[in-house]
């Protein structure tokens, strides 16, 4: 893949930080996709390097591989969301680290609710974006306009849909950093061609009664999630 974009390039600093009770799709399958390109080094950074931090349901932790303090100014910021994105806007680490860090980024993400960070950063007011459609209202709270467009970019801006998006988000920021034909070829690589059984992957397509059971299960999912 180095020689297709035909040069060597500076190293590209990938930062995703984590907070209690994330979603662990949210930030891994973005770095399953970035991790791979030439250049590109993909960092989990927390309050603390070493931290362990628990994932939504309490059977899964990613090790931070850097502090806020060590990496002050990645060039791409992606913030995953989970449960805990409700709460982490409200963490004081977190949210002055992704305000001055996007201050220099060259791109800053989110996936599902992680644009909830982006939007009490006061980085959303007034544009459209995307998040869980759970959390449509949430982000409207914060002067977006949600939309269910998969993935959607305002300058270095780019907002991504609930969870799985996160992969198509990488693939789009690789076609940024990169050019089509690189990320062509960690599409394949992944081999990400998405043919689930059911087409009801978003509300439009799922039908008002469906939508309202699965709001009532994902009440059920949040509400017995472990507090610690």
């Amino acid at each position: 893949m180095a020689q297709a974009t035909g040069d060597v390039e500076r190293e590209i600093v990938v930062a995703i930080p984590l907070f209690h009770r994330f979603t662990a799709l949210d930030a891994v399958g973005p770095y399953e996709a970035l991790h791979m390109i030439p250049g590109v080094t993909v960092r989990f950074v927390s309050v603390r390097e070493g931290e362990a931090v628990t994932a939504d349901i309490g059977q899964l932790q990613l090790i931070s591989t850097a502090s806020f303090t060590d990496l002050p100014n990645p060039h791409i910021i992606v913030v995953p969301g989970g449960p805990g994105a409700f709460t982490a806007v409200n963490d004081a680490a977190l949210m002055d680290w992704l305000k001055k860090a996007h201050i220099t980024s060259t791109y800053t993400t989110s996936v599902c609710t992680g644009a909830l960070a982006l939007g009490g950063a006061g980085l959303l007011e007034g544009l459209t974006a995307t998040t869980h459609w759970e959390a449509y209202a949430d982000l409207a709270a914060y002067g977006a306009i949600p939309t269910e467009t998969r993935v959607i970019q305002h300058g270095k801006i780019i907002t991504s849909a609930g969870i799985s998006s996160g992969i198509d988000m990488a693939l789009h920021l690789i076609t940024l950093l990169k050019g089509e034909e690189v990320a062509k070829m960690v599409q394949l690589l992944i081999e990400y061609d998405p043919q689930p059984p059911y087409d009801v992957g978003a509300p439009s397509k799922a039908g008002e009664e469906l939508v309202e059971k699965t709001r009532q299960f994902s009440e059920y999912f949040i509400n017995t999630l472990p507090a610690n």
